[in-house]
């Protein structure tokens, strides 16, 4: 089993020029904050053909200092924060009320392409969480309705029966609330652009926070 994992993953190639274009980044033509060029960037890979160029892995550390990763859904971007959404009681709810502070990773193989973000989170406004479910789509509803994420699961018949009753409950009335369902917001301290290069001469650009300004800086790759 182990020959044969290491077998495989000599033979995955990296970036294959078949359905990889590794475009030029000129740091210097980059704008003043961060946030126009992850629009771009999110844009391109979008139109490149990235199915879920929205997703991303949130890495959050609990009371015990350790490390959790996992991946969720970009809401949205803008002055207040980069949003996502999850109930306040799931595991990353709880490492968030203890440590209110995580990073955002993007990644976009099908243009050599990641972006980094870290930085605290808040807890947006109820309202706002209100209106982000009311904004998803029915099965999305019946995921938040049905609840008790990162509990134990007694088995697979009882989160049918569960589920079954929030879809129902979902179609009926779309409007229903979710109380734990909450709208969390990372402001950004760091936000580092990655741009591969075929021969490993990566663009790496950092804006960082400097006295409320933002300030970029090129690092080695």
């Amino acid at each position: 089993m182990g020959t044969d994992l290491h077998e495989l993953l000599r033979s995955l190639r990296v970036w294959d020029p078949e359905v990889t274009e590794l475009r030029a980044f000129d740091p210097a033509a980059a704008p003043a904050e961060p946030l126009p060029l992850f629009a771009r960037w999110l844009a391109e890979a979008a139109a490149a053909g990235e199915r879920e160029p929205h997703t991303m892995t949130l890495a959050t550390a609990g009371e015990d200092g350790l490390p959790d990763a996992r991946i969720v859904m970009l809401h949205g971007a803008d002055a207040h924060g980069w949003s996502f959404a999850t109930h306040a009681t799931s595991d990353k709810g709880r490492q968030l009320a203890a440590r209110p502070y995580a990073a955002l990773t993007f990644y976009w193989p099908t243009l050599g392409r990641q972006v980094r973000v870290r930085g605290p989170v808040g807890v947006a406004p109820a309202e706002a969480a209100r209106a982000d479910l009311r904004m998803r789509s029915t099965g999305a509803l019946a995921a938040a309705l049905t609840g008790r994420q990162s509990e134990v699961l007694g088995s697979v018949e009882e989160l049918a029966r569960a589920s079954e009753a929030a879809w129902e409950r979902a179609r009926r009335d779309p409007a229903t609330p979710s109380p734990t369902w909450t709208l969390y917001r990372l402001r950004p301290e760091t936000v580092e652009f990655f741009q591969g290069d075929e021969r490993r001469r990566h663009v790496r650009l950092r804006y960082r926070r400097d006295a409320g300004d933002w300030v970029a800086e090129l690092l080695w790759p």
